[in-house]
């Protein structure tokens, strides 16, 4: 048999504090085959002189054969894993939406009618979806209000309607959901679905400019284009199908 390979750990464990990366790390040695030998730095002055003894500005350190590996994104590379880059583009949190949002459509069909899937499921499936991404905007308004500003044509004339948009969403979301005041979710999600469709076109596709959708809030890294105008036409698409059949989502 081989020889154990051994890890010493060295982290932050306080009655107030317990640091979060030095779990990780933890974790990740160990699930490397790694004998973790795992030190507790029990107190803040305790800390800054294992800083100050090894000049490094954060815990937690990893020791491998006597070598100081690093904090937890450099035991990552150590162990051959990828670094999440913060400023790279992702869809992920825009499949989270649209996934969770579909699952619930589903689960409202099936406790409306004992059936997976009716005609009512994708209109469920885009109301619920639109309080989703209400909420993703209104967690950060000012966030939101500010990427918002770099495209939409209407905020760029009435800055406050950056500040209206997301509330506007989530009104016609929830009443789209209950299928109820058509008179007042159908025109507030025409207009704002069908103002924000052209000026993601007019950004994206005319102006060719590059910029981070605020769909899913101020601090996306989403890419403007397909993302936010499929949301803008799905709210078209769901107001003009109440107007033609207003049974759709109605109870």
């Amino acid at each position: 048999m081989g020889a154990t390979k051994t890890a010493t750990l060295y982290r932050m464990v306080t009655d107030d504090h317990v640091c979060p990366y030095g779990i990780k790390s933890r974790y990740l040695l160990g699930r490397a085959g790694y004998a973790v030998d795992d030190r507790w730095l029990t107190t803040r002055a305790e800390t800054d002189a294992f800083k100050a003894e090894h000049d490094v500005k954060t815990t937690p350190q990893t020791f491998i054969d006597g070598v100081r590996i690093g904090g937890h994104d450099d035991v990552r590379r150590f162990l051959g894993k990828p670094i999440a880059d913060p400023d790279a583009t992702s869809y992920r949190p825009v499949i989270a939406i649209f996934a969770m949002a579909a699952a619930m459509a589903v689960a409202v069909t099936w406790a409306a009618s004992g059936a997976l899937l009716t005609v009512r499921t994708p209109g469920w499936f885009i109301a619920i979806a639109m309080c989703i991404l209400a909420v993703q905007k209104l967690q950060d308004l000012e966030g939101f209000a500010t990427m918002f500003l770099g495209y939409d044509l209407l905020a760029r004339r009435w800055v406050p309607y950056a500040y209206v948009y997301p509330f506007a969403e989530a009104l016609a979301g929830v009443l789209m959901l209950g299928g109820v005041l058509p008179w007042l979710s159908v025109p507030v999600a025409l207009f704002i679905g069908g103002v924000g469709a052209v000026s993601v076109i007019n950004a994206v596709y005319v102006q060719k400019r590059e910029l981070k959708c605020a769909c899913v809030g101020g601090n996306s890294n989403v890419p403007l284009g397909f993302v936010s105008l499929t949301e803008n036409l799905m709210m078209v698409a769901m107001a003009l199908a109440m107007l033609v059949w207003p049974a759709w989502l109605m109870r």
